[in-house]
């Protein structure tokens, strides 16, 4: 009778999987020996590995290259990295290997955008693309990064009035985009996104404010669907509907050349994912190509701004079970070294589901559980997973210490969760590791930054000076 942990995996995906391997009963991750790691130091702790950053960003641009290439595509691709996905440096400096572009959403974004250049890490051809409701400050900065004329910036009005501002601070010539307000999946409780211009708005507004005026040239339209990139109808739909609002501005505008979709590539948050990359890239540079043949217009250049899916997939947090608790018949509840709502907080926020394996002890019998964390908040809590809504787990025993995962964490939860910050309950920030390989392929790890200490927090909360 199979019982076994293992023997649950394997009968219900194809394992092992591309990134994930078994050795001696404990779990490889991109050939990561992650019980070294904890035998290296300890838990609770969150690790981003770096090379997986480039692998996407290359298995992307793979995709459209080839999918362009099949049908004569004559529009260029042109990858960018969606910055409010993670901030930090060494996810810069590694995005920044690959000669792609950025976007921006805020005006602290600027201030790290000039910091790169400042240290030679932008170069004059790249692109800064400027999205997002801007306030004063923002229009400053983008301004400002205009007159220093160092990298290419291309604002994307999202309202009215941006550009009008934007105007006011500089003399130089710019190129803007306009970003379409797509209209948002019947399930959401609004109709209409709030960010950009309604499809009809945006031919008079070219007419009104770009048109006569030499100093402005309209070279992108954005386009953005919240849901992502999915093979549904409603997403083909709202792709048709700005290609056609592409087709129409191009007719009356010449400079218009690029075609912006935005984000959208999913990750993989479960052992089951199956998503077809290569046929959603072929379908979408295919529906523009047929756009461009029915109005007879040039091939617009085409960007992306994949934010989740340059980063999401280099994440991870290891936690130890420190107990298990009985709290009746049925229900066993695995309590963690940390906190899901401070730590991974889409878990709590969105319902978020990510990859959760056991890191050791897979030839163990398992069985179902729930999985608690450290705070007494009643939602800190991880119950639903991949196998059918439910956690199974190799059995706890007390004097066999066992660590789980979470794998795919790598996209907006240190952003959330206030990186370094407060947390609730004073819940410390885990020890953040860094994995990269060296030059002779082999992996090496440091640590980026300690567990939070008690004094830490107490600076923050004003007892200590």
């Amino acid at each position: 009778m199979k019982t076994k942990y293992i023997d649950l995996i394997e009968q219900t995906f194809d394992f092992p999987q591309r990134e994930f391997q078994l050795e001696d009963d404990h779990l490889l991750f991109h050939g990561i020996d992650l019980m070294e790691l904890i035998e290296t130091y300890g838990t609770p702790l969150k690790f981003s590995y770096l090379p997986q950053i480039t692998n996407n960003i290359e298995r992307c641009k793979g995709w459209f290259r080839d999918a362009m290439n099949a049908i004569g595509y004559t529009g260029t691709y042109n990858y960018s990295y969606c910055t409010k996905s993670s901030h930090f440096s060494f996810v810069m400096d590694e995005v920044l290997k690959n000669n792609v572009n950025l976007e921006t959403s805020s005006s602290y974004d600027i201030d790290i955008i000039n910091h790169l250049i400042d240290q030679g890490k932008l170069q004059p051809h790249q692109k800064i693309i400027c999205n997002g409701f801007k306030p004063d400050r923002y229009i400053e900065k983008i301004a400002e990064l205009i007159e220093r004329d160092a990298v290419q910036v291309i604002p994307v009005v999202d309202n009215y009035s941006e550009l009008e501002r934007l105007l006011k601070l500089t003399d130089k010539k710019i190129k803007i985009g306009v970003r379409i307000a797509s209209e948002e999946d019947p399930k959401f409780e609004f109709y209409t996104s709030r960010l950009g211009l309604r499809y009809r708005s945006i031919v008079p507004f070219y007419e009104k404010q770009i048109r006569d005026n030499p100093q402005v040239e309209l070279t992108m339209l954005h386009f953005f669907i919240n849901t992502g990139i999915q093979d549904n109808s409603y997403y083909w739909n709202e792709l048709t509907k700005s290609l056609r609002a592409y087709g129409q501005l191009k007719m009356i505008c010449p400079e218009l050349n690029s075609l912006n979709i935005g984000g959208g590539f999913p990750i993989k948050k479960s052992l089951a994912f199956d998503y077809d990359y290569e046929y959603m890239v072929e379908e979408i540079v295919t529906q523009i190509r047929n756009l461009c043949k029915e109005y007879d217009i040039p091939e617009p250049n085409i960007y992306t701004e994949f934010g989740s899916f340059t980063v999401g997939e280099s994440g991870g947090a290891i936690f130890k079970i420190l107990d298990q608790k009985h709290q009746n018949d049925r229900e066993k509840w695995n309590m963690i070294d940390s906190s899901f709502m401070t730590n991974l907080p889409d878990t709590w926020a969105i319902n978020q589901r990510f990859i959760m394996l056991p890191i050791n002890r897979w030839n163990d019998n398992y069985e179902r559980v729930l999985l608690g964390g450290l705070t007494c908040d009643s939602d800190d809590y991880y119950n639903s997973e991949q196998h059918s809504n439910a956690i199974y787990l190799p059995k706890f025993e007390k004097d066999k210490p066992l660590y789980i995962g979470f794998f795919n964490t790598g996209a907006y939860q240190e952003n959330i969760g206030g990186y370094g910050g407060l947390k609730h309950c004073l819940i410390p920030e885990p020890q953040h590791i860094l994995i990269k390989r060296n030059s002779e392929g082999k992996i090496v790890s440091e640590r980026y930054s300690e567990e939070q200490t008690a004094d830490q927090y107490l600076k923050l909360l004003g007892y200590i000076q």
